[in-house]
């Protein structure tokens, strides 16, 4: 099943049209493309380099709690929103240190600058950890995915929460086709850290089955794909539980696809590499509620990947 991603990254190398982009990095693009991951085979966490597990449930668990601030992933030692609120505090009226205007891609150019960087961001996480009240200002992303999964605001000041009501329609229709949650609030957009990239998800319920489809409007291929892939993964699984049915497939469609120019020679790396088998999820079955699970009721057994392959993050 990862020859699915694998013959991905080799067609955004061969044919990717070369497109400028939000962050002024470049990339390879291809518009529309799908993978299909049957869930009974195992567990899609890649295997030509190591995926860090712990990051995809923390950030998942995240997500299900409805929760936009970076403070709970500091918490669990997960950095990957770090940028994103680092952002904002660096252009706000508090900050008063070095000029960190396009850190992101200053700090791949200037090894003078990534030092100045990496110990103010360092610094900024900690304040996250250590200070309350400067957490709820600056540790707080926005309307994203948690907000708009749990508590979809409603004209009338109240909230709807998709994955409660989803789960509960699973249950009771199960062929119903609108078994859907969305990201996608054109009205939060603009006070968003980042738009959703992973917009909507639908599920399908078949056989004794439960399957799940996400649309990706924008899809970093390198970093993020093999990240999204395992999380949408994971949930799949979580709510099937939850719901008495077994795994079906995980179908990611891709709106954007594209590789940065600075990840094409770590691709080149990981497409020279061969895929082992996935691992197998384990859950802990005395757990009924997908809101009821922590870290350590998610593991995954024989996992045997080659090496991490280092990237940078286009912010």
């Amino acid at each position: 099943m990862e020859q699915a991603y694998l013959d991905l990254g080799r067609k955004l190398l061969e044919e990717g049209h070369q497109k400028g982009d939000r962050t002024g990095t470049g990339t390879k693009s291809i518009f529309g493309y799908q993978m299909r991951f049957d869930l009974s085979e195992g567990f899609p966490l890649l295997t030509t380099k190591r995926v860090p597990f712990g990051l995809i449930k923390s950030e998942l668990l995240w997500f299900l709690k409805g929760d936009t601030n970076i403070r709970y992933l500091l918490q669990h030692n997960n950095h990957i929103w770090d940028e994103w609120a680092f952002e904002r505090y660096v252009s706000s009226e508090d900050y008063t240190g070095p000029d960190m205007t396009d850190f992101g891609r200053r700090a791949l150019l200037d090894e003078a600058f990534n030092e100045s960087y990496q110990k103010e961001l360092k610094e900024f996480c900690q304040k996250i950890l250590d200070d309350e009240k400067f957490a709820e200002k600056y540790g707080e992303l926005g309307n994203i995915y948690g907000s708009q999964w749990r508590h979809w605001q409603t004209k009338d000041g109240g909230f709807i929460d998709q994955i409660s009501n989803v789960i509960e329609m699973i249950k009771t229709t199960p062929d119903s086709r609108r078994l859907i949650v969305s990201a996608w609030n054109p009205e939060d957009v603009p006070t968003m850290a980042l738009p959703p990239c992973h917009t909507m998800f639908q599920f399908y319920v078949n056989d004794g089955k439960l399957s799940c489809q996400l649309y990706q409007r924008s899809a970093d291929v390198f970093l993020g794909v093999p990240f999204n892939i395992a999380s949408y993964a994971l949930l799949t699984h979580l709510i099937a539980h939850e719901t008495n049915l077994e795994v079906g497939d995980f179908v990611h469609t891709l709106g954007d696809a594209h590789l940065y120019s600075n990840h094409e020679e770590q691709m080149k790396e990981q497409l020279s590499r061969k895929p082992q088998a996935f691992p197998k999820l384990i859950l802990n079955q005395e757990k009924e509620s997908v809101f009821d699970f922590e870290m350590d009721d998610i593991k995954v057994e024989g996992y045997t990947p080659a090496a991490a392959i280092k990237a940078p993050v286009a912010v």
